[in-house]
């Protein structure tokens, strides 16, 4: 099963056993533009995505 990224409505389908980091670039979003979940808990970029994980991305707003 392919790891799924959630990042509004949008989903994106990438291969298992990447890293955070590099299935981001690969799906062309920016790391330091979102923010990862999975199964509720804050994930960081060198966490490597396994066989089905749902990782939900939240978009980072910054302004000044």
């Amino acid at each position: 099963m392919p790891v799924k990224l959630i990042l509004r409505k949008q989903e994106i389908d990438v291969k298992p056993g990447m890293t955070l980091l590099d299935s981001l670039k690969k799906a062309n979003i920016l790391p330091e533009g979102v923010i990862a979940t999975r199964n509720g808990e804050l994930i960081l970029e060198d966490e490597i995505l396994q066989d089905g994980d749902v990782v939900k991305l939240v978009a980072v707003i910054s302004g000044g």
